[in-house]
């Protein structure tokens, strides 16, 4: 099984002077993109000198700069998060500017440091690895089915009827997945069919 990194327990801050300019940085697990717009969106401040940010989600990752030098913010913010192994989350990183001028390895050194400590010191959770299936079950078994996904934590993403029954897609924590083909072999005999492919 795949090692799974980790998220955020919950949304955290840090706040540092560097050379007299302050810098905050917030960061909180977020489930998807427009999630992570929408906490970039609530925590930057609109009279601040630069709101940078970066957000990682799996393979899917985005930063911004907001009109620093480019490469010297929002890339070593993501740098920091992938540095702490982390996903799911967005970090953003306000500056209110001091009156010096740190030069581009010193806004390197000071996003990717501030976001770095900020992940650093915060509470971490695993993330779960889940698993798709395909469900068939006929009409009559259709609340056992329903029942058991329940007591599994399994979350149906679509449904379909037909004239034998429903097709169901589900996602559920990998662990839970033998667990579950078992009880519903032995709850309706045999007669709910599990595809971890979709039916042709």
């Amino acid at each position: 099984m795949a090692t799974m990194s980790d998220t955020l327990a919950h949304a955290v801050s840090h706040r540092q002077e560097i050379r007299h300019s302050r810098f905050v940085a917030h960061a909180a697990p977020v489930d998807d993109a427009v999630a992570a717009l929408a906490f970039i969106a609530q925590v930057g401040v609109p009279d601040a000198t630069h709101n940078c940010w970066a957000y990682r989600l799996g393979g899917e990752y985005r930063s911004s700069d907001d009109g620093e030098p480019a490469g010297t913010a929002g890339r070593p913010i993501l740098a920091a998060i992938d540095g702490q192994g982390l996903d799911r989350i967005a970090v953003v990183v306000t500056r209110w500017y001091g009156g010096i001028k740190l030069g581009a390895g010193g806004l390197v050194r000071a996003y990717g440091g501030t976001a770095a400590e900020c992940l650093r010191t915060a509470p971490r959770q695993p993330l779960t690895r889940m698993a798709s299936v395909w469900l068939h079950c006929g009409f009559d078994d259709l609340g056992t089915v329903h029942n058991l996904l329940a007591q599994h934590h399994a979350l149906k993403e679509r449904e379909d009827f037909d004239a034998e029954g429903a097709c169901l897609r589900v996602a559920l924590p990998a662990e839970r997945l033998q667990d579950l083909k078992n009880q519903l072999r032995d709850a309706t005999r045999n007669r709910v069919h599990v595809r971890e492919q979709p039916p042709a």
